[in-house]
């Protein structure tokens, strides 16, 4: 690691302006990324800005609820609010990393966390991500956590947040601070394929902060489920997560959302299978069309092969979870 200076930010704007004019100079919150980024020489920032002490926490809005981008996953995982209104992201911020983690963890620093491909943290071995225009190990490598959807002849590599799934899936918007002004942007707008510049995992500028993250009113409280398989229960990132929130009305979908993690360079949402489901039963049937339209394209590697099928069985269970969260407890079985 090499040295660096530290500052403490009063206000966004001062830490907007202080990165802006420092090209290595990066935001700091939790750290819990940062930290390895740095021991293994992918970043080697010459000034921290810490924002730890920014933001408003979590407050009502007149059409939702607006998360600090700068309170840890906790925090935000046992609100009251969250747990009753918006029980999806409760259930999905839990099943990532480690109670230690997640107390740390700020729900921004979540938002840009970098792949766990084992080749982008190797030195000694190409990684386009890592060294843009090096090659892609991990194509001809040990692959079997890698995308199966929307990858690049650059870069194969997964987002790994949980967090970020459920975040997909209900629609949220980022509120983002930058030395040009103020946006918001789409969730489904925020990370990138990696296409021919994978080194670019969302589309934040180098001075931007996302400070606030917005939910919309429907919170899909009543049938909702997060599904992660993982090679171990805890603390390993997912081969394949599902996220699913519906709306039912006289056991007929309103609405559907489903996000898939583990399976591509960003979480997947595919907006066609979700107005299929629109107007039918919530039936195994129905989930499993679904599914299909989901995975149309996708292409396995040598050891992912399975993720595909995987994928598929992992729509249609948690779909079905959805229809009875209790479902959800340890040892219970969903229904066909």
């Amino acid at each position: 690691m090499n040295d660096f200076n530290y500052h403490k930010a009063a206000t966004i704007d001062e830490a907007v302006n202080v990165v802006n004019e420092n090209p290595r100079a990066a935001y700091l919150a939790g750290g819990t990324n940062i930290i390895d980024l740095w021991k293994y020489n992918i970043i080697s920032p010459e000034l921290l800005m810490d924002v730890n002490q920014l933001g408003e926490g979590i407050i009502e809005t007149s059409d939702g609820i607006r998360l600090s981008a700068f309170i840890t996953n906790s925090a935000t995982a046992w609100h009251p609010l969250i747990e009753e209104r918006y029980p999806l992201l409760s259930k999905a911020i839990l099943a990532g990393a480690s109670a230690q983690i997640r107390n740390m963890a700020t729900n921004g620093g979540n938002l840009l966390q970098r792949t766990r491909c084992y080749y982008f943290y190797d030195p000694n071995v190409p990684c386009n991500k890592r060294e843009p225009g090096s090659g892609c190990s991990a194509k001809e490598g040990y692959n079997r956590i890698h995308a199966i959807l929307g990858a690049s002849e650059q870069c194969i590599a997964v987002f790994p947040s949980d967090m970020c799934v459920a975040l997909a899936a209900l629609g949220a918007v980022l509120n983002v601070s930058g030395s040009a002004g103020n946006r918001s942007i789409s969730f489904n707008d925020f990370h990138r394929l990696p296409g021919d510049t994978p080194q670019l995992d969302n589309n934040l500028l180098h001075d931007e902060i996302i400070t606030s993250i917005d939910l919309p009113s429907k919170g899909f409280a009543t049938n909702y489920s997060y599904l992660k398989l993982r090679d171990r229960h805890s603390y390993a990132f997912a081969l394949v997560s599902v996220a699913t929130g519906l709306d039912l009305e006289d056991n007929i979908i309103k609405e559907a959302r489903i996000a898939l993690g583990g399976v591509a360079h960003k979480p997947w949402r595919v907006i066609a299978a979700e107005e299929y489901l629109v107007g039918k039963a919530p039936t195994a049937e129905n989930f499993a069309i679904a599914a299909e339209i989901i995975l149309q394209g996708a292409i396995s590697f040598k050891y992912n092969a399975f993720k595909i099928e995987l994928s598929k069985r992992a729509i249609v269970r948690n779909c079905l979870m959805a229809l009875d969260p209790s479902s959800q407890l340890p040892g219970s079985q969903p229904s066909a």
